[in-house]
């Protein structure tokens, strides 16, 4: 599914998401509310910002949360607005309109002697059958890190340490729900590495959910595995850093 970088007028409900950016050695230079289908480093570049790095995503006072890039000073502009996909073969009923709905979770690049964790979507979402990383949606008011402890320990039964953060995805498309709503969605993806120094036999604790199986894969057979489209393209750069 293609990325759309075009923001949206409104912001969805919810906890907002705020994107800070230093340069320099901590300057600030440019703060803003991630709008509805937005991507922060496309948003970046259109202030003139390149090389952006994330260096923190927490929970502030307030609810919000915040994802803070350091960037150095673009040679160029970019702006570029894309129409937002659809899921193919997306049939609409007469006077439907997609809903917006803006969905912030947090994944885990997990590692241990035992090789990559990785769990398999469930028949409850949209792409069952495929692998993906351990990890899910923040709670309200939960801090990123925390949601990650607590999705590897659901998905897994793993005990994961040296957390450490790596990048933030978004996807924006129209399309429906496993419950057949049609949404206009709007995925914001925190992702870090973390290592397991006990791995064990993985179970699934979050039976019924989105998981529907989990093991540990080594590296070497990673290219046996179909993985999801939003992972799949990064999955040997995260491994390698």
């Amino acid at each position: 599914m293609t990325e759309s970088a075009a923001p949206a007028p409104a912001t969805p409900p919810g906890d907002p998401i705020i994107v800070h950016a230093d340069a320099d050695g901590g300057r600030p230079v440019a703060e803003f509310v991630l709008g509805h289908g937005a991507d922060p480093v496309r948003e970046l570049a259109r202030l003139g910002w390149s090389r952006p790095r994330l260096r923190g995503a927490e929970r502030v006072a307030d609810g919000s949360l915040v994802l803070t890039y350091a960037v150095a000073p673009a040679s160029a502009v970019t702006s570029v607005a894309n129409p937002v996909p659809t899921d193919p073969g997306l049939v609409l009923e007469p006077g439907e309109e997609a809903r917006p709905y803006q969905r912030t979770a947090a994944y885990g690049v997990v590692t241990s002697d035992r090789g990559v964790l990785l769990t398999e979507l469930s028949a409850l979402t949209s792409a069952p059958g495929r692998w993906t990383l351990p990890g899910g949606g923040l709670d309200p008011g939960e801090a990123p890190v925390a949601a990650l402890h607590r999705e590897v320990w659901e998905e897994s039964g793993q005990e994961v340490e040296a957390v450490r953060l790596l990048e933030a995805h978004t996807s924006h498309w129209i399309g429906r729900a496993p419950s057949g709503r049609l949404e206009d969605f709007h995925a914001v993806r925190i992702v870090y590495a973390a290592s397991c120094p006990q791995p064990t036999d993985p179970v699934v604790h979050d039976v019924g959910g989105s998981t529907e199986a989990v093991r540990w894969v080594r590296r070497d057979e990673l290219d046996h595995y179909h993985l999801s489209r939003s992972f799949a393209p990064h999955m040997r750069r995260w491994l390698a850093s």
